[in-house]
């Protein structure tokens, strides 16, 4: 199965072996063991690329000084042999709980001093929470050993450009953020935010070598690594970024330096701290004591963050704080101090987004002097107004602000995306088109009606700097009204008529041909089959002929991209690169939304990523393999997963049927037809 599917199975085992422990708390456990696994495999796959055999891992053990440094000096750390996660895994039966607390106490012992800041206490949390396991040693030991088992099966394979262990690792986070409300939901800025932010920050750092990157409030570190892999993209080297984290909650900030590590980002280019963003600000000195010669200021290439909102904060004295030149925010609502904060930090050419509640655009008081302040000191690039229910755990309309350090424009580019979106479960959720639809908007200055529009400083001021997005940007449907005259005397009224202009405009013949003049409205001139008079219309039948020809070479393109080079195709840089193909295919086409397009390929992608996972996974014989068909089935009062049936790896029955098979199915359809027919 590819990732996708493996950590959806792994998502509803661990969601049914969790019980009555919170979600919250769970996510703790099962993400600590994921993590260890990583490390452990990470250790094992390190010293086997040093010439290690199999036979040689038993003689890792802590007494072996110089085998404990040199292993150190690889990974950062060091697991003995009966610390490792596959020994654990060997133990079976005799696995105990008191296994895992030793092993927790050793890794601690035996982290290279260089990397203490990445690794110190990262299982802190793990440990002290594992007596939450079960009532006694045994029952502990039993809910480990069931942890254990269910992640014991994730792959690390080095063929695949990714790290599905990752991937896993950010599916779990983000479902028990969705399932458990405001207390994990918190930390967690949902992937379609996060890869917006990623997407305007990536282009503004477009074709720079070394870039360094901060969250002040970092969650789960899933925003800087959406950011990192953005910029890696653009600029080929994932290993020339270096990531800043800060977070105020212990376990949170151990969650951030887990899923750094276990995204494949060098520990020397992970910086994290555990401490209060508005209190205790970066610049950074290992003691009081050796201030003057260690203090290192932080200035970085961009800023992202998703604090708190609202929340109450203390502003005695802040004034004094080089942070807050443009103004202090008020004691109940820290907005505008954490959006100084990342301004602050922001190096001159540097850029900065921000997720902050609405309020933050028209609030007066304090907020609106530092409002103003910013607008007047240009520092405003865009304001994007998201949907509301975008986040877990609250429904408040919420919008990214982007910064920058140094404008020359003194523009402000409003957004109004709240009305593009799609309903998913409980939340409302940014698709791939409404992305793109924005991030085009920020690189550009684009207005678009009822979309986006570029304000000028003239008028931010005539407003006194109140930037709520409705007085720029009108987004409101036109109020629905009735044709009196055409409802009473028939006919369709010539404003629906009008309405459809622009297709008016490319089959010029047609609406003649559909519509005659009938006094106050237009009357249908063809009543019986209007879908075949359209067809048949000389501008709708070019323009039919026009769009297979802008599209007639791509065919044969993907077909070798995808098929013939699957075990090569890297699936990040092919969707970008078709999404491409395909904006240029149909630029010159009247009518074709090519946000629309974009959205049909990136809906189709979900499955063609994962075939093409599988193939470079198994080999392209996976394309001939079938797999049990398995669904749910009640047996004695309870739901059972059994076997029904067999369904295709990567190519669907239906696909093969309808392909290969046809004139069989064609058959067995009359003859069932026929059947139904006797009886």
């Amino acid at each position: 199965m590819n990732k996708q599917q493996l950590a959806s199975k792994i998502w509803e085992s661990a969601n049914k072996m969790r019980s009555k422990i919170e979600a919250n708390e769970y996510k703790d456990y099962i993400l600590g063991f994921i993590f260890y696994k990583f490390l452990s495999e990470t250790e094992v796959a390190r010293l086997k690329a040093r010439d290690f055999a199999e036979d040689d891992l038993p003689s890792l053990v802590e007494d072996d000084e110089e085998t404990v440094e040199f292993v150190k000096g690889e990974c950062g750390y060091f697991i003995a042999y009966e610390n490792l996660f596959s020994t654990w895994v060997a133990k079976g039966g005799d696995f105990e709980i008191s296994n895992v607390r030793d092993a927790l106490s050793a890794f601690s012992r035996n982290i290279d001093p260089a990397r203490k800041r990445v690794f110190d206490g990262i299982f802190d949390t793990l440990q002290t929470g594992l007596s939450k396991l079960g009532t006694d040693a045994r029952s502990q030991s039993k809910a480990a050993r069931d942890l254990i088992y269910l992640i014991k099966d994730i792959p690390m394979d080095g063929r695949q450009d990714y790290d599905v262990l990752g991937f896993i690792y950010e599916y779990l986070i983000s479902n028990f953020a969705a399932n458990a409300g405001k207390k994990a939901g918190e930390f967690y800025t949902p992937h379609e935010v996060s890869m917006l932010m990623s997407e305007i920050v990536s282009w503004h750092l477009a074709g720079r070598e070394n870039i360094t990157i901060y969250d002040p409030t970092s969650g789960s570190g899933s925003l800087l690594i959406n950011i990192g892999k953005a910029v890696a993209r653009r600029n080929g080297d994932p290993d020339s970024i270096k990531y800043y984290a800060q977070e105020l909650k212990e376990n949170t900030y151990n969650l951030t330096r887990m899923n750094l590590v276990m995204r494949g980002i060098l520990p020397d280019n992970i910086v994290a701290r555990n401490g209060d963003t508005l209190e205790d600000d970066w610049p950074w000195f290992d003691t009081v004591e050796n201030k003057d010669e260690t203090y290192d200021p932080l200035f970085v290439d961009a800023v992202v963050s998703n604090p708190p909102y609202s929340q109450n904060w203390d502003p005695e004295d802040k004034e004094l704080d080089p942070r807050f030149k443009f103004g202090v925010a008020p004691k109940s609502k820290a907005d505008y101090a954490f959006l100084l904060h990342d301004l602050y930090h922001l190096r001159p050419d540097g850029i900065m987004c921000i997720v902050l509640p609405h309020g933050v655009l028209f609030r007066g008081g304090e907020e609106g002097a530092i409002r103003k302040n910013l607008v007047e000191n240009r520092h405003i690039q865009a304001i994007i107004g998201l949907p509301a229910n975008i986040f877990f755990g609250t429904g408040i309309p919420t919008i990214v602000m982007v910064l920058r350090k140094q404008r020359e424009s003194s523009d402000v580019l409003v957004v109004d995306a709240s009305k593009h979106f799609v309903k998913e479960g409980k939340n409302n959720k940014l698709r791939a088109s409404d992305i793109r639809r924005i991030v085009d908007a920020v690189t550009t200055g684009a207005t678009v009606d009822k979309f986006s529009r570029l304000v000028t400083i003239d008028e931010i001021r005539a407003n006194d700097y109140n930037l709520n997005i409705p007085r720029y940007v009108d987004s409101s449907e036109a109020a629905e009204s009735w044709d009196l005259y055409a409802t009473m005397f028939g006919g369709v009224p010539k404003a629906e008529v009008d309405a459809l202009d622009r297709y008016w405009k490319v089959w010029p013949s047609l609406k003649g041909q559909l519509y005659g003049e009938g006094g106050g409205s237009c009357l249908a001139s063809v009543t019986d089959d209007v879908a075949a008079t359209v067809k048949a219309n000389a501008d709708v039948v070019s323009f039919l002929a026009g769009y297979q020809d802008a599209l007639a070479h791509l065919p044969a393109e993907l077909r070798k991209r995808l098929v013939d080079d699957a075990s090569q195709a890297d699936a990040v840089a092919e969707e970008d690169y078709i999404a491409e193909r395909l904006r240029d295919a149909l630029s010159g086409v009247a009518l074709v939304d090519g946000y629309d397009a974009y959205q049909a390929l990136d809906d189709a992608w979900t499955g063609i990523s994962g075939d093409l996972e599988v193939i470079q996974t198994e080999g392209k014989g996976a394309v001939r393999k079938v797999d049990p068909n398995m669904v749910m089935k009640k047996k004695n009062g309870k739901d059972v997963e059994v076997q029904d049936g067999w369904t295709g790896r990567i190519l669907p029955f239906a696909l093969v049927q309808e392909q290969l098979l046809a004139d069989d199915v064609k058959e067995i359809s009359a003859r069932d037809s026929r059947l139904s027919e006797i009886s």
